[in-house]
């Protein structure tokens, strides 16, 4: 099985990120012109139940069996990790049988007594199978990231959208004539499928590396069956506090759902124009704000194996130079996001989306985006040093404040839709800082002031450029002149991190494809 080096890794996870962000955003932008904004909104409703089940199953089990097979494969005990993997894989499979019949069994109930729109129903019972098949695929994510093998799932992930860009789309138009809840549904058994064949690449994966292993086979000592229990016990002493601090998150995700709804419908909105605004905000906003995820993602899964590997060495120098990285990467990549999204709030969502009347939202939270990209690697960081206890914390304080903020301002009806913004942004900010302090509390790290300064004077004149060249009105296509105010400026910004030594040479040589063009 092929080992990549951290960043080799974060950068094949980035490759594949960056193609499903952009395959991504067809039907994110072509659902809302076939279902409209009301349909993606009993679309995006459901999802918020569907995260709070699959953070039971799965949580921090495929974070613990990465971080456990890195250490087995440093050891070089093969056989530990081949209980690891069954392990992990027998307790997602049953959590996720038992979860499953849960959700077909109060399908009713829940999408009538807790969800804000009973429409969601026939949504609801087609995302059910989602539970079992994503659980099956997280254990088999976490084997080969712990082996440091990122290709089988950046493979899966570009699958996965690839069939759920084309089914999505397909059976929401197909099953727009029954009504806005079936076209939703249908928009939802697009993603089973997806999920599905993302399965079917990791399936295909590994056992092709089983019958490779078998035609080299090693010589290893075959433990004992008592060793079930402790591979069992460690799975779990690490899973269920990060299972707890994503349950917060999750928890808090639905949460937000219903209570933004409530607030709404006490400002005196109708349940329509709120799921509609819902499916705005989550549906259309949000998404555009995650695109450099793609990033933050793939730095936050190569760091866990990484750190835990320079942890279990003591090799505290190498802790400090990876998270270095991965911060400088996500802050640097992150910050032209911010800058275009900002200033082209309106032409990117007239151009998208063909709702500019959406645009003041994105104005409002793309400011705080870049917390957003340093979040992923300061909380990966956390959990890979036996710290997740403390990230559940922060999360939880996170959310208790984001809440608190939704029932008081989004009920105001000066506020509306608005004060849930202004709540997720206070969340993510206070988070991000929360995670940034724990980190130089427990090994001293933290990044250099001079790094956060060079960037923003590089944002602000990459701004000045971008509004200058938009000004210009080369063309008469706003969005063609949308591509190369963003282009141009981007450039401009490069060049800045370049000359102020941020990113160098060394860098660049990193990134698939176009390294070799810097190679000496």
């Amino acid at each position: 099985m092929t080992k990549q080096t951290f960043i080799k890794g974060a950068m094949i996870l980035l490759a594949a990120g960056i193609i499903n962000r952009l395959l991504g955003f067809a039907p994110r932008i072509a659902l809302p012109r076939i279902i409209g904004a009301e349909g993606v909104g009993i679309y995006q409703l459901s999802y918020p139940f569907l995260t709070v089940m699959l953070t039971i199953i799965t949580g921090g089990i495929p974070l613990a069996v990465a971080k456990w097979i890195a250490e087995a494969e440093s050891q070089g005990d093969s056989a530990r990790v081949k209980y690891i993997f069954r392990t992990a894989m027998g307790l997602v499979t049953v959590l996720g049988i038992v979860m499953t019949a849960v959700m077909l069994l109060g399908a009713k109930w829940i999408t009538t007594h807790i969800l804000p729109d009973a429409r969601v129903y026939q949504t609801f019972i087609v995302m059910t199978p989602m539970l079992v098949i994503i659980g099956i695929s997280s254990v088999y994510r976490g084997y080969f990231q712990g082996k440091q093998n990122m290709i089988p799932t950046a493979v899966s992930q570009i699958v996965e959208t690839v069939l759920r860009i084309i089914a999505s789309l397909s059976f929401a138009y197909l099953l727009l004539p029954y009504g806005l809840e079936w076209a939703a549904a249908g928009a939802m058994l697009g993603a089973v499928i997806g999920e599905i064949g993302g399965l079917a690449v990791l399936l295909w994966k590994y056992y092709k590396d089983k019958r490779s292993d078998k035609n080299h086979p090693s010589i290893e000592k075959a433990p004992s069956a008592s060793n079930h229990v402790p591979v069992l016990r460690r799975l779990l002493s690490l899973s269920i506090p990060v299972t707890g601090s994503r349950m917060v998150g999750s928890f808090s995700y639905l949460l937000e759902s219903i209570l933004t709804a409530r607030s709404l419908a006490a400002a005196g909105i109708a349940t329509g124009i709120a799921t509609a605004q819902y499916g705005a905000l989550q549906g259309m906003i949000i998404p555009l704000l995650l695109l450099p995820t793609a990033l933050t993602y793939s730095l936050a899964v190569s760091l866990v194996p990484s750190l835990s590997e320079a942890a279990a060495r003591g090799d505290h120098a190498l802790i400090h130079k990876r998270l270095h990285q991965s911060l400088r990467l996500a802050l640097v990549s992150g910050a032209p996001f911010v800058v275009v999204m900002s200033l082209f709030a309106e032409p990117i969502c007239r151009i998208l989306y063909a709702h500019a009347d959406i645009a003041p939202m994105l104005k409002l939270i793309a400011p705080v985006g870049i917390f957003i990209y340093l979040q992923a690697p300061l909380q990966a960081a956390l959990q890979a040093l036996n710290k997740p206890g403390t990230a559940l914390i922060n999360t939880l304080i996170g959310a208790i404040v984001k809440l608190f903020l939704i029932v008081q301002l989004a009920s105001n009806p000066d506020f509306g839709i608005y004060g849930a913004l202004i709540a997720i942004n206070v969340n993510i900010v206070l988070v991000t800082i929360l995670h940034g302090i724990s980190v130089l509390r427990f090994i001293g790290f933290h990044m250099k002031l001079a790094d956060f300064i060079k960037v923003g004077a590089a944002m602000v004149i990459m701004g000045a450029s971008a509004q200058f060249t938009m000004n210009q009105q080369l063309i008469s296509a706003e969005w063609l002149n949308l591509i190369i105010a963003s282009a141009a400026s981007t450039l401009v910004y490069l060049m800045l991190m370049v000359v102020m030594k941020i990113i160098d040479r060394h860098d660049i040589q990193r990134i698939p494809f176009l390294g070799g063009w810097f190679k000496t």
